[in-house]
């Protein structure tokens, strides 16, 4: 484990509530693998017995339908956990890990987990914490997507794919297109459109690739729309039982 993986472990929800001593001791003899695009971290239906922090790259979470297509239930970046809850329900993963670009992880063994949790109580308390916090966020991220239209959302997500702040940009996209527009929440076709529809702030697609004019502009885009979703919760709170308050 190097100093920047130690850091992005620290800053987990899950691990910042536990602190850093608890952590090392936990993780003191951990090392880090790494996964090729397409290489399966898990399949569906295997024993959950462990959770993951992304160090870098992607991940997504899919099921697969009797069908046999699959749906994307969610993807995770580098400073990200996921399969805590399904390990600590015991059983089988519901779903199937891959990762999407070249990605490190750091595996933590659920058993060992538990047995920390038996001679240190206090994990579970800060476990818990850690727990609520990630709650928190994902029903903030939810509300925001509730409130973005589609060009905001897609804006949102290639301010935070770059450092550059002002002046000309080529970001590439970590990821397939596809993929992108499931995480923003919307259609293939109308993550195309919504795109089309950011033309007019200087941004153009070329195959894996978007060029941003002036992100100073885009990002201005940005905090616009956040502006406006915090406004809209206190508008919605003058609906009461359906019914507007005038």
């Amino acid at each position: 484990m190097s100093p920047e993986d130690w850091t992005i472990v620290d800053r987990t929800p899950f691990f910042s509530a536990m602190g850093e001593a608890l952590t090392r001791s936990l993780l003191r003899d951990r090392s880090p693998r790494c996964y090729d695009r397409g290489e399966e971290v898990f399949q569906q239906g295997e024993p959950a017995d462990a959770f993951f922090v992304v160090l870098d790259g992607w991940i997504k979470l899919y099921r697969e339908l009797p069908t046999g297509d699959h749906v994307v239930v969610a993807i995770f970046a580098a400073g990200e956990t996921f399969a805590e809850a399904a390990m600590f329900l015991g059983g089988r993963y519901p779903v199937s890990a891959e990762a999407v670009s070249p990605a490190r992880l750091l595996r933590i063994d659920g058993q060992r987990l538990r047995s920390a949790i038996l001679e240190t109580p206090q994990i579970a308390f800060n476990m818990l914490a850690a727990a609520s916090l990630h709650l928190k966020q994902l029903v903030e991220q939810i509300e925001q997507l509730k409130v973005q239209s589609a060009p905001e959302r897609i804006a949102d997500f290639l301010v935070a794919q770059t450092s550059v702040r002002r002046g000309p940009v080529t970001i590439a996209l970590p990821y397939e297109k596809a993929l992108i527009a499931n995480r923003l929440g919307m259609t293939p076709e109308s993550f195309s459109r919504a795109l089309a529809r950011l033309r007019d702030l200087g941004v153009a697609v070329e195959r894996e690739a978007v060029t941003v004019q002036d992100m100073a502009r885009l990002a201005a885009f940005v905090e616009q729309s956040r502006d406006i979703s915090e406004i809209q919760p206190a508008f919605d709170k003058r609906t009461i039982c359906g019914t507007a308050l005038q």
